[in-house]
């Protein structure tokens, strides 16, 4: 279902994007596969991509240097018009980005454009992994360039949290730990130089988000398993209810990538929610800000 203002839900299927390649005006493509540590994505790409597909590379076009501001912080507005443009995107023409299956670096692709003023950016549930099960078509090698497009870069709307607002939320709201409950519990730390979480975040994984093919659970599936965290899209904030409403929640990960994920599960399960883009990469950066381990909330 859309949502009333005409914005696109933020999903699409295979059945519907097979159908949405077919009328005269498809949806860009955008391959988005990515993994922490490698191999590298385009690897993946020019093994087998959608046809027509156009590799985006988190690293360069989704992302800034990395730095004090985090790992995988903000690209700059003129940096990601130019990455876009050169994909194909235009402000007219609906977007599909993917990933191998999970929507995790999807998730990222849609979020950016999504802030920066794409309102017809989806994620292709399931990703490469759903579209070759279904039997889809499947190119390889590098591809066609795109014909350049013309979307523009107008950053601020999607919320974003700083290191202050991420503290003060996981006080008086809801901050949601998208990492693996062992690096939230700082018993392991395989990126970053300490080991721990945000006191007062609630460990969330997005590994709970999504089923075993990699597609995300429905939507009454996420509001319960948000409920369960004490997260849901109305009542207020207090011990009687048990429930924070969707604007006092807020997401964070290792540097931002993982989080828009859950970000994007909130918004499918109804809960507005804002990304703390610099994440655990640039909360550790100061070394006076506040580390917990253990179990902690959640």
């Amino acid at each position: 279902m859309e949502p009333s203002d005409g914005t696109p839900g933020p999903l699409t299927d295979v059945r519907e994007l097979a159908r949405a390649l077919a009328r005269w005006a498809p949806p860009v493509l955008l391959d988005v596969r990515w993994r922490l540590g490698g191999p590298p994505g385009i690897d993946a790409y020019r093994a087998g991509h959608l046809p027509g597909a156009v590799f985006v590379d988190l690293e360069t076009d989704l992302a800034a240097a990395p730095g004090p501001a985090g790992r995988h912080p903000l690209p700059e507005p003129a940096s990601f018009q130019a990455a876009m443009r050169r994909a194909g995107v235009s402000d007219g023409r609906a977007v599909v980005v993917y990933d191998g299956a999970d929507s995790t670096t999807a998730a990222r692709a849609w979020w950016l454009l999504r802030y920066f003023g794409h309102r017809a950016s989806r994620v292709l549930d399931g990703g490469f992994r759903a579209w070759t099960a279904a039997g889809g078509q499947v190119a390889t090698g590098d591809g066609a360039a795109p014909v350049p497009g013309d979307f523009s870069a107008r950053p601020g709307h999607m919320p974003v949290l700083d290191a202050d607002d991420a503290a003060g939320l996981a006080c008086r709201g809801a901050l949601l730990d998208a990492r693996a409950r062992e690096r939230y519990r700082g018993a392991v730390e395989p990126v970053d130089p300490v080991a721990g979480h945000i006191p007062g975040a609630i460990s969330a994984p997005t590994t709970g988000n999504v089923g075993p093919d990699g597609r995300f659970l429905p939507a009454a599936g996420l509001r319960a398993r948000f409920a369960a965290l004490g997260v849901g899209p109305n009542g207020p904030v207090g011990p009687d209810s048990g429930e924070r409403t969707g604007g006092m929640v807020g997401a964070y990960c290792g540097s931002g990538v993982t989080a828009a994920h859950e970000v994007l599960a909130l918004e499918i399960a109804g809960i507005a929610a804002s990304l703390y883009v610099g994440s655990w990469s640039n909360w550790v950066a100061d070394p006076t800000r506040p580390v917990a381990t253990g179990s902690g909330v959640g």
